[in-house]
């Protein structure tokens, strides 16, 4: 289900001044504040910010990206990943403090619903990349299968039977299913 701050994704995706400084102003000090405590500088927290903004913009831009948590944990959880990934390549610097001071009136709840956002998109990524591996007719019967339309409406827009969209959707399926457990990165996606 969407939540409201899809607001702020929209706003990245159609440039609204407006709404962006809404979002700069709302969620930037919270970002640099937890750089600062990681030792990290004020130079850092702007780049991983933008950095993470660029990310979500990535993913929003196809249309396909629906934010179904607080966008201020679903930030926070990018941005933290951001900067322990350079942490991690700096190695001379330690993560100070991992805690979410400042940000407990977020909740475990919606950090749980940011990580779940972010596992559920990469899983949509996948099943996409996969698709798009397939040939014509399956792509087009299961994009119609999945649009909310019955199976005899399908059919009709197919111009093929009833029983021979169900059959050929069930094969699609299997298909599709094949490809995606095949890939390296189905067991890393918790399916």
């Amino acid at each position: 289900m969407q939540h409201p701050d899809q607001k702020y994704v929209t706003a990245l995706v159609q440039n609204d001044a407006t709404v962006l400084e809404e979002l700069y102003e709302k969620f930037s000090g919270k970002i640099k504040w937890m750089i600062l405590q990681n030792n990290g500088s004020e130079t850092d927290a702007a780049d991983i910010f933008q950095d993470a903004l660029l990310s979500i913009y990535n993913k929003a831009k196809t249309g396909d990206f629906v934010l179904t948590c607080p966008m201020e944990a679903f930030l926070y959880l990018i941005c933290k990943n951001k900067w322990l990934n350079i942490l991690n390549k700096r190695k001379t610097q330690k993560v100070t403090n991992t805690d979410t001071e400042g940000f407990n009136y977020i909740g475990e709840d919606n950090f749980r619903l940011a990580e779940d956002c972010v596992l559920q998109q990469e899983r949509s990524n996948l099943l996409a990349e996969k698709l798009a591996l397939m040939g014509e007719s399956c792509k087009n019967l299961l994009r119609l299968s999945w649009s909310g339309i019955s199976m005899d409406e399908v059919a009709k827009k197919l111009n093929v039977t009833y029983a021979y969209a169900r059959k050929k959707k069930s094969e699609c399926m299997a298909k599709l299913i094949a490809m995606v457990k095949a890939s390296p990165k189905f067991n890393s996606l918790k399916w």
